[in-house]
């Protein structure tokens, strides 16, 4: 008999978009199915991915984009032989706050750098590992700007870039939903709270019969 095997989800989206937010409420809602499965987030994840994630996320600290793209790469490593992979061979199902598409949004579609490079370093190092199913939330650079301003606190290196490079990165996010419908559901996360949650377990559902 083959080993049972957890499914691993992601979600996707730029700043704003709820994707963490989504990303816990399902959490939530598998445990009380009592469906067993992990919350998780890139960068991050591990202790040293999480150590990553601070130089990454610093506006204080100067990368080049390059940099940033071997940074993201190397707390993925540790992420997905630490956490990801050992728990979806234990057949518990990985919940990701953000994996390779945003790193092909921000470092591909924002910043310019080379597609098949991003893709060719996934390949060789990461054995090319991809969820499931992805979900990504989709706004507008109107909306985005409007949720970004209510925010608390000191903003991160991200979330400092200009309107140009976000809608760089939402138009990032479509074609690679258009590209791969097969994994990628795209959902309009403009709308309630209560409403995206909806259609992200009726789509769940669909893969946990």
């Amino acid at each position: 008999m083959p080993q049972k095997r957890g499914l691993f989800i992601t979600f996707e989206g730029c700043e704003g978009s709820g994707k963490s937010t989504q990303s816990k409420l399902l959490h939530e809602w598998l445990n009380n199915q009592n469906i067993n499965s992990v919350l998780t987030r890139e960068p991050g994840g591990t202790k040293t991915a999480e150590k990553i994630r601070e130089i990454l996320l610093n506006p204080d600290i100067k990368l080049e984009n390059s940099s940033q793209l071997l940074l993201h790469c190397a707390s993925r490593i540790e992420h997905v032989y630490d956490v990801i992979e050992p728990s979806l061979k234990n057949n518990c199902h990985v919940i990701c706050d953000r994996f390779l598409d945003s790193t092909i949004s921000y470092q591909h579609y924002g910043h310019g750098l080379n597609l098949e490079l991003i893709n060719n370093i996934h390949k060789v190092l990461l054995n090319n590992i991809m969820p499931d199913l992805t979900f990504v939330l989709d706004i507008d650079a109107k909306t985005l700007s409007e949720r970004l301003q209510k925010r608390q606190g000191a903003s991160d290196r991200y979330e400092r870039l200009d309107k140009e490079f976000h809608t760089k990165v939402i138009n990032g996010f479509r074609e690679i939903a258009k590209s791969d419908p097969k994994r990628c559901y795209l959902i309009n996360s403009s709308n309630a709270l209560n409403d995206t949650h909806n259609k992200i377990i009726k789509k769940i559902q669909e893969y946990l019969v």
